[in-house]
């Protein structure tokens, strides 16, 4: 039924459900940009396009509480056209429940469901949402299943190489076999294990070790599956790299605090060239979807926050960080603080070190 309701209303605005017809490439997840809590936002995604029309989007974890009890839904789910391929994904446990919240998602125009079995923080494992569930592989299997029953667009998995005192091989084969036996192809395996007791999520993101062969090996195992890695990477050479061993690459925080290599990624990876020229054209092009934006509300530090990393190492980049962080959150603060603090920049010098 809220699949019937969300797609009467189809052809909404940015926030509300979008025609799912995609204008741009076929959905291709070479490289992706990782789901990042609180990063990740739909504003972020808007700014990454400015900078590369091929990276496959991901949104922050939207729990199936939030979709199907929260309001307004646009809340979690609103997003724009430009920010397409979108894949939505979605934490949660039951069969039933991510089945409609699937329906819901494609109903909003998302290009694909990518369920969340690697988030190891105390609140999602308290729900069985996230890493935890890498010790559940037939629940994992059953909400494969309910969503791919309920939806024609990809649903996917993405998970850790463990948790805790799971052995890498064994545990990590059974479960990615019970969840392709169930129709899942496409796995993106972050490449750490994660520990549920004794370390914070925070402490999860860096102190168990990269294990890079772990998931070679297993995309040398099942080579009918899409094996993608996650974990680490910084450079675009690392992941030229890692895509002779995997099909695909998916990158987190270097994304998001130097965003300006996702400028290179389409001419690296697609052999096409991308949409930026240069750090100020890509601030520049964002400009009009930030007035959109301030006009339906938004504050402009929540907006520009993304921005910060855009020229770090850059002549007048700290300038460029000081001035929004002091004078973007201020009441009524408007494109004219954008402006100004891009004016700190001297384009000449950027344009020549871009």
């Amino acid at each position: 039924m809220a699949k019937e309701i969300d797609k009467q209303q189809k052809h909404g605005t940015a926030t509300g459900p979008v025609n799912t017809e995609i204008t741009g490439p076929a959905l291709d997840r070479t490289f992706s940009v990782a789901p990042m809590m609180d990063w990740t936002t739909r504003d972020y995604r808007a700014f990454a396009r400015t900078l590369t029309r091929r990276a496959l989007l991901y949104t922050e974890m939207v729990t199936t509480g939030a979709i199907l009890h929260g309001s307004p839904r646009s809340r979690f789910l609103g997003h724009d056209d430009v920010e397409h391929p979108l894949a939505l994904q979605l934490g949660g446990s039951d069969a039933g429940e991510l089945a409609e919240c699937a329906a819901i998602a494609e109903a909003w125009g998302y290009d694909e469901v990518n369920l969340n079995v690697g988030c190891p923080s105390d609140r999602v494992q308290n729900n069985l949402i996230g890493a935890c569930l890498m010790g559940h592989p037939e629940k994992v299997a059953a909400a494969v299943r309910a969503m791919r029953e309920a939806v024609s667009i990809p649903v996917t998995v993405k998970c850790r190489i463990g948790i805790d005192d799971q052995d890498e091989d064994t545990d990590l084969e059974r479960f990615i076999a019970t969840v392709a036996d169930a129709g899942c192809d496409t796995f993106i395996v972050h490449a750490r294990k994660a520990w549920l007791e004794g370390l914070s999520p925070k402490e999860n993101r860096d102190i168990p070790p990269l294990n890079y062969a772990r998931v070679h090996r297993l995309k040398a195992s099942h080579p009918e599956l899409h094996i993608g890695i996650n974990g680490g990477l910084r450079t675009l050479d690392a992941c030229r790299e890692q895509l002779d061993l995997v099909d695909s690459v998916m990158v987190g925080r270097e994304a998001y605090q130097n965003p300006w290599l996702l400028a290179g990624v389409d001419e690296a990876l697609y052999g096409m060239t991308g949409p930026a020229g240069s750090r100020h054209a890509a601030a520049r092009a964002l400009r009009p979807y930030i007035a959109r934006r301030l006009d339906e509300g938004a504050k402009l530090n929540h907006l520009t926050r993304h921005l910060l990393g855009l020229f770090q190492g850059q002549p007048g980049g700290r300038k460029f960080r000081r001035h929004l962080s002091e004078h973007a959150h201020r009441e009524g603060a408007d494109l004219m603080v954008f402006d100004d603090a891009l004016g700190l920049v001297p384009e000449h010098e950027a344009a020549a070190v871009a």
